[in-house]
């Protein structure tokens, strides 16, 4: 039996709704086995979050050289690098490991709006991590720090995407989940676009999303899947868990991992428009 592996380098969630608590629920969704190393613990819930607490370097650095030293790595993505040493030793153990298929969710800020990357980090995450890349899944506002302007319609979606491209990642998926309208996000891979298009559904509990959504695309790598597939997949997953959203908690609520698998089993999984 060929069992798939999958990564994520990321902060704990207490709430469960983002981080590596998101990530892993994903990655058993999609039927890959999940790992982890912590980078930080966040003492946080649907109303904000209330604490960060970073770990120390050898702890990240002896999670990730544990696993891959033994059970091995398919595919791996990042979330929650706060500090630019933190940022600088994951870069330098994917390399050490030539870990493929890297995922770089470049988070920057919490749902509620506390900020979860340092701003001398920016800089760091440009330069060591991105170069590293198979794709990176920024939405708006942080590609709007990426490059420094505001984006307000697919055209400076596109360009945002040319321009991120060039810090050296491979492909780039700038989700435009922030504009008025459909649900649409956007795929470069240095030469074409494609749009990947869904209904939208209002909902204030859309607290992970972007986690889920660039762990959908790691799990869908680590199976082999072309780029272009795994954002598909990422797309119609993260969907059904807005659109099936749990309702809890009194603030920005956690999506529904279980949403997708269900899906799958009644037929009701939502298709992406691809062009």
């Amino acid at each position: 039996m060929t069992v798939s592996r999958a990564l994520t380098i990321a902060g704990s969630d207490s709430g469960g709704g983002a981080g590596i608590q998101a990530d892993l629920k994903t990655f058993t969704v999609l039927g890959v086995y999940g790992m982890s190393a912590l980078t930080a613990v966040t003492a946080q819930n649907t109303l904000g979050v209330h604490g960060i607490y970073n770990l120390p370097l050898e702890a990240i650095e002896g999670q990730i050289d544990a696993v891959a030293a033994d059970i091995g790595i398919d595919a791996v993505k990042t979330g929650m690098l706060s500090q630019v040493p933190i940022i600088e030793r994951v870069a330098d153990r994917i390399r050490a490991h030539n870990i493929p298929n890297l995922v770089v969710d470049p988070v920057m800020v919490a749902k509620g709006g506390a900020r979860l990357l340092e701003q001398d980090s920016q800089q760091a995450l440009i330069r060591r991590l991105i170069p590293l890349a198979a794709v990176i899944t920024p939405n708006l506002p942080e590609a709007e720090v990426l490059i420094g302007r505001d984006i307000r319609t697919v055209e400076e979606m596109k360009e945002a995407a040319r321009r991120i491209h060039d810090f050296g990642a491979k492909y780039v998926v700038v989700k435009g989940g922030h504009l008025e309208g459909d649900a649409l996000d956007i795929l470069f891979d240095g030469t074409t676009f494609e749009t990947f298009t869904t209904e939208r559904f209002p909902t204030k509990h859309t607290h992970g999303t972007g986690c889920t959504f660039s762990a959908a695309i790691t799990a869908e790598l680590a199976k082999g899947r072309t780029v272009q597939e795994a954002v598909a997949t990422a797309k119609s997953f993260i969907t059904c868990a807005i659109r099936d959203s749990l309702g809890l908690g009194g603030g920005h609520g956690p999506t529904n991992h279980w949403a997708y698998g269900k899906s799958l089993e009644h037929g009701l999984t939502e298709q992406a428009d691809r062009r």
